[in-house]
């Protein structure tokens, strides 16, 4: 599988959104390279997972109107 990679602003987004999580829930302040650690983890553990459901949500709405627009036929 090819290894799933973010943009550098999503990237960045996320490194600040782990870092404000630990900060606003756990109280505790983490740094630049505990907060991506923690993000490769996530991406490696759970990303697929997260695609996977993404691709079969995409399947799902894409045979529902493929459907619809047999109800067009005459």
């Amino acid at each position: 599988m090819t290894p799933f990679n973010l943009s550098k602003e999503l990237r960045k987004q996320a490194l600040d959104e782990i870092k404000k999580y630990f900060l606003e829930k756990r109280e505790e302040e983490i740094g630049q390279l505990a907060a991506e650690l923690l993000l490769d983890v996530m991406i490696e553990k759970v990303g697929a997972a997260i695609y996977n459901q993404g691709i079969r949500d995409a399947h799902t709405f894409m045979s529902e109107k493929i459907e619809d627009l047999y109800g067009l036929e005459k």
